[in-house]
């Protein structure tokens, strides 16, 4: 394209006006250029700087839906008849039966009594039902009764000093052994049985008093120690004293392990050496235990100091003095020398003593 001075003025045939108009053109053209390339990037860039214009109510809100309100149903009016809130209380609080005595509000009932709670009633022995116990470790036990006295079959009462808390089962075979066995034996020797000494029932702790050790049978209520047997004429039965007949502590012996799963007493170990253990372990196969040596009794030493002499003893002879004595026995011997023959005299004057024997001195030993 040629664009020279000297053709432009062939384009433009009006002369100076015509080349005025035509800068005019061009110039117009010029400002309105940028103005169309511009407008497009300065709208970008607006955008660009206000991200959050629709958040922020730039554009128009939309139309809301319309809000349905749900017609709550009111209560009923109260009656006028109905009664008021404290004869409500009055009647909950008193409620009347039949005869019009009133009841007790409703708690839960304990659960029905054993067989063995049943059984053990008080022709057999005074054990009143206490509440079960619940401790730490595993301790205590269902079905529990605090044993106080066990009648015997003729209605005398042995009583257990101090009462002692066991299970059921435990305080049921323990009033046997003493209306079965034990009665008896005191009937032979002569008194009835009056005490049962108790020196350890119920107990939270580990075998023999160990920390840490098994849970004890006394810790389950199930075990009791007993130490003697009293009987009505005053004697005391202890059934580890080596004075009591040997008979009646075997006789013991055999009855207690024949009842009971468990007999520990002297011999079994350093813990039952003054008392006898009892309880109703249950082990596999029905096993036993029965440790209680019956000891000799001591043999009897003399005394260190001899017998008081008794004051209806006669005096004592007192022996005559040494210097009183002396005069007669020489009177006795002049006489003897005089009655005695001549002859005896000149054989005695004749004879010679005989020499006494020569003993030879041992020598001393130097290194003693």
């Amino acid at each position: 394209m040629n664009c020279s001075a000297e053709k432009a003025s062939r384009k433009w045939a009006y002369g100076a006006f015509g080349r005025t108009a035509a800068a005019m053109v061009t110039v117009a053209v010029g400002l309105l250029l940028p103005g169309v390339f511009c407008e497009p990037a300065l709208a970008a860039k607006a955008s660009r700087s206000t991200p959050w214009g629709d958040l922020f109510g730039i554009h128009p809100p939309k139309p809301r839906a319309k809000v349905h309100r749900a017609a709550v149903p009111l209560p009923r009016p109260r009656p006028a008849d109905a009664p008021s809130a404290e004869e409500l209380a009055k009647e909950t609080a008193k409620e009347t039966t039949k005869e019009g005595k009133p009841t007790e509000q409703a708690t839960p009932q304990p659960p029905p009594p054993s067989a063995c709670r049943l059984a053990l009633t008080e022709a057999i022995a005074i054990a009143p039902s206490i509440p079960d116990i619940r401790g730490a470790g595993g301790c205590g036990g269902e079905d529990l009764v605090r044993l106080e006295a066990i009648v015997l079959p003729d209605k005398r009462q042995v009583s257990v000093k101090p009462a002692a808390i066991l299970r059921c089962a435990m305080a049921s075979a323990l009033a046997d052994w003493i209306r079965t066995d034990i009665a008896p034996l005191a009937v032979r020797l002569g008194s009835t049985i009056s005490d049962l000494d108790n020196f350890d029932s119920f107990e939270c702790r580990g075998r023999n008093r160990i920390v840490g050790a098994r849970l004890s049978e006394h810790g389950r209520a199930n075990a009791l120690d007993v130490r003697a047997l009293k009987l009505s004429n005053g004697r005391s039965i202890s059934l580890t004293d080596r004075s009591v007949p040997r008979e009646v502590r075997e006789a013991v012996l055999h009855t207690a392990c024949a009842r009971f799963s468990t007999v520990l007493g002297p011999g079994s170990d350093w813990y039952h050496e003054d008392h006898i253990h009892l309880d109703l372990m249950e082990r596999r196969n029905n096993y036993r235990i029965c440790q209680w040596d019956v000891w000799d009794p001591l043999p009897q030493t003399a005394p260190l100091l001899p017998a008081e002499r008794p004051e209806e003893a006669p005096p004592r002879e007192v022996a005559a003095k040494p210097d009183a004595a002396k005069p007669d026995a020489a009177k006795s011997a002049a006489g003897k020398s005089s009655a005695a023959p001549a002859d005896e005299k000149s054989d005695a004057a004749t004879s010679k003593p005989e020499p006494k024997p020569t003993t030879k001195k041992r020598r001393q030993n130097r290194r003693s």
